[in-house]
C-alpha cells in the first residue's frame, strides 16, 4: 500500500511541475521585450524601441503605457509637458526619464513647441490668489505668464476658466523635483 501511494504522490508532483512549467512559459510569452533582455526598471517607465501605438486589447500588441515618455518630445536634458495627458516628464541628457507626474493645466496654455525657463521664484501668490512655491516660468501667452508651481496648501484644483491664469499646478513633492531640475534656460518641450 505504501508503494502505490508514493507512486500516486510522484505522479501528482510530476503533473504539478508540468502545470507550473506551462504557466511559466505562458507568462514569459507576455513579458515586454525590455524586461526579457534584462533591462532593469529604474522607477519611471520608458518605452521600448518596439513600442508603438496600438489598439487597446489588440492581440499581440501591448497597450500604450500612459507613463512612457511620448515620442517626438525632443532630445537631451529637458522638461516635457504633454497638454492632453496633463503630465510632465523630467528627462536627463541621455533621454532617461528621471521622474514623471500628473499636473493640473492652467486656464491659458502655450502652443506646442520648445521653450526655455525664463525665471523662477521660491514663493509667491499665484495669479489665482493661491500661495504657491517653486515657480518655474517658461512661456507668455497674450500677456499671461505660464509656469509650473505647487500650491503651498497642496491643492491641485481645476483653474477657473473665466480667469486668465498661467499656473500649471503639481503636488509639492513634484514641485520640489522640478525646481531642482529646471534651472533658468532649461528647455521645456510642450506637446499636444
Amino acid at each position: 500500500m505504501a508503494r502505490s501511494s508514493s507512486g500516486f504522490v510522484a505522479g501528482l508532483t510530476a503533473a504539478a511541475l508540468a502545470a507550473v512549467g506551462f504557466l511559466a512559459y505562458q507568462a514569459s510569452a507576455t513579458v515586454p521585450a525590455d524586461l526579457r533582455s534584462g533591462t532593469k526598471a529604474t522607477g519611471s517607465p520608458s518605452p521600448s524601441a518596439s513600442a508603438g501605438p496600438s489598439a487597446p486589447g489588440a492581440p499581440g500588441k501591448p497597450a500604450k503605457d500612459p507613463l512612457a515618455l511620448p515620442p517626438q518630445s525632443g532630445s537631451g536634458e529637458r522638461v516635457v509637458y504633454a497638454l492632453a495627458d496633463r503630465r510632465v516628464w523630467l528627462v536627463d541628457e541621455g533621454g532617461k526619464v528621471l521622474r514623471t507626474f500628473p499636473v493640473m493645466p492652467s486656464a491659458v496654455s502655450p502652443a506646442p513647441g520648445t521653450y526655455a525657463v525664463t525665471s523662477r521664484s521660491g514663493s509667491v501668490r499665484g495669479s489665482d490668489g493661491v500661495q504657491v512655491e517653486h515657480v518655474v516660468r517658461f512661456a507668455t501667452v497674450d500677456g499671461v505668464t505660464v509656469g509650473f508651481s505647487a500650491a503651498v496648501d497642496g491643492s491641485m484644483s481645476s483653474p477657473d476658466p473665466s480667469r486668465r491664469t498661467g499656473g500649471v499646478r503639481m503636488a509639492r513633492a513634484d514641485g520640489d523635483a522640478l525646481w531642482t531640475f529646471a534651472t533658468v534656460n532649461a528647455p521645456v518641450v510642450v506637446i499636444p
